[in-house]
């Protein structure tokens, strides 16, 4: 037998109490039972922080009808999908057909059979639970199948990273740089995930460069650096066409990072906001790690000549109007750099989590 704590919730709303006494004395056996006299109260117990699982529903009643409930019930996400059976003197079939049409699942016409009241409760409660049970499933496959994209792209992005940084924490520190810039432009939440998540694909056009030129510890000639600069858009043809923000993210970042304010950079020459501003964002984060980052063809700058390279190149290499942003947030970036430098990070579980 169900304990109380484990009883699904009925409302029951009625302006009239014998009415309400009767569905009582039907339901509580086997639910909890929760009463309304009227549409503005049923709509406040609606709304509360513990909401009933079904609501049995009179449709005439002073003030608020039982018409205009359900459709501010159905109007409201938070309500919108909790079952609604009317139960009324009304029985011409208009009258049923108008209730169903407002998103009533059933409707029951007075005087009440018990057993009636109770299959129909208990049917449409058991449709209710399915409903959630599906919606709850669907909803971790959809998590499950998001946190496996990402981590695709973490991985492929870190993957392009190897072939001149065997540790691969490039991308994440950058990322994370990202991130913080990202957020200090006060813009949406989405919008500061979605380059947090694409920023490890910067480079991935990587991997179209051979590695005679990748990992070539002097110069490149005019030939070799012509290549270099084609992976913007290897990175862009590796990433494709694709519906998904997130990945449409990634191409935009790949193609645009290299830009520069003034016009000078690759692969377009695009200048000032012709630039999107993720490509923008990532060029300062990209830059900054490339610089501090010890690599077997060059020593690591000093945070302070890094920081000193981004202000005179405010305004040429980069938005001028993020450069003051970086600094804000320089101490969460350095806090980053200390916990994912290449002598000090032990592993990569949680490395791109946004918590850090």
């Amino acid at each position: 037998m169900s304990t109380k704590a484990d009883k699904q919730t009925v409302l029951v709303v009625d302006d009239t109490p014998e009415n309400i006494d009767v569905l009582s004395g039907v339901l509580r056996a086997e639910y909890k039972v929760k009463a309304a006299l009227n549409g503005e109260r049923a709509l406040k117990i609606a709304n509360g922080d513990t909401k009933p699982d079904m609501i049995l529903l009179d449709i005439m009643m002073p003030g608020i009808d039982g018409y205009e409930v359900c459709r501010q019930l159905k109007a409201n996400p938070a309500t919108a999908k909790i079952p609604i059976i009317f139960i009324t003197a009304k029985s011409q079939e208009e009258d049923e057909q108008k209730g169903l049409e407002l998103g009533a699942v059933d409707y029951i016409t007075k005087p009440i059979s018990p057993p009636i009241v109770l299959t129909r409760v208990h049917t449409q409660l058991a449709l209710y639970d399915q409903s959630r049970l599906l919606e709850q499933k669907v909803r971790e496959r959809t998590e499950e199948l998001h946190e496996t994209r990402l981590e695709i792209i973490r991985r492929l992005g870190r993957a392009a990273e190897f072939k001149d940084d065997e540790t691969g924490l490039h991308v994440i520190r950058m990322s994370h740089y990202s991130r913080l810039i990202a957020e200090a432009l006060d813009y949406s939440d989405d919008w500061t995930d979605l380059v947090f998540n694409a920023a490890p694909m910067h480079d991935i056009g990587k991997i179209g460069i051979p590695d005679k030129v990748l990992l070539k510890p002097g110069k490149l000639d005019d030939e070799e650096w012509e290549l270099m600069r084609k992976h913007p858009e290897f990175g862009a043809a590796i990433i494709g066409e694709h519906r998904s923000d997130l990945m449409k993210m990634s191409k935009e970042i790949a193609l645009s990072h290299h830009e520069k304010w003034d016009g000078s950079g690759y692969p377009y020459g695009l200048k000032e906001e012709d630039t999107p501003m993720s490509g923008q964002v990532v060029a300062i984060a990209d830059v900054f790690d490339a610089l501090t980052t010890e690599r077997p063809y060059k020593k690591a700058w000093t945070v302070e000549d890094a920081v000193k390279l981004l202000d005179d190149n405010a305004g040429s290499h980069f938005d001028p109007n993020l450069i003051p942003l970086f600094h804000e947030v320089m101490p969460e970036i350095l806090d980053i750099k200390g916990t994912y430098g290449e002598s000090t990070f032990q592993g990569d579980e949680g490395a791109f989590s946004e918590n850090d």
